[in-house]
């Protein structure tokens, strides 16, 4: 089992050196202008990117928001079970998140899609609708990097396949993003 660990880490560390750090500095612009303009954030995805996503918006709704001279506004459309279980029973899954933006979502909103294969049909129609109704999207893929890649208007490729090292490193961005925001002064202000 050494070994196994020694290995996992090994490749860990790899994953986690793919984040491409000039796309993250422009992800946290787009956070920032969100947050000065009182844009909606949206954040979202499936199984354990499901959980990232809840994650990272109570990292940025609470911490973060304790620090800026503004707070964010933000919600995981995975959150809401009795909405997103009426909609998959009378629509269907594909449309999860797309209808919760339908309701809720206005142009110059920023929407933050997780997912390691890149091609969740939910997560592909929901980017599909939001390019169309003029939201700015942010998609955090995996190594295959799927249609998420062609949709979304800024990618951030983890270069890995392993669901886990990918999720991992995921977690990873969503960390750095709200922590720069609850460390860098120059992010706090207006």
């Amino acid at each position: 089992m050494i070994n196994y660990f020694s290995e996992y880490i090994r490749l860990q560390k790899k994953a986690l050196e793919s984040i491409p750090k000039e796309t993250l500095t422009e992800v946290i612009g787009l956070f920032k202008s969100a947050l000065d303009h009182e844009q909606q954030v949206f954040v979202f995805g499936n199984g354990g990117s499901a959980a990232n996503a809840s994650h990272f918006v109570t990292d940025l709704g609470k911490g973060s928001s304790d620090k800026t001279h503004k707070r964010f506004r933000c919600m995981s459309l995975n959150d809401n079970t009795s909405w997103i279980t009426a909609i998959g029973n009378d629509y269907s899954f594909d449309d999860i998140f797309k209808r919760q933006l339908m309701n809720m979502a206005k142009p110059g909103d920023l929407l933050m899609v997780l997912s390691v294969s890149g091609n969740s049909p939910n997560l592909v129609k929901a980017v599909e609708w939001a390019k169309a109704n003029r939201l700015h999207s942010i998609a955090l893929v995996g190594g295959k990097k799927g249609k998420l890649t062609e949709l979304a208007d800024t990618v951030m490729v983890v270069d890995d396949t392993h669901y886990g090292r990918v999720e991992d490193a995921h977690m990873g961005i969503c960390h750095m993003i709200a922590y720069a925001f609850m460390e860098k002064t120059e992010l706090q202000k207006p």
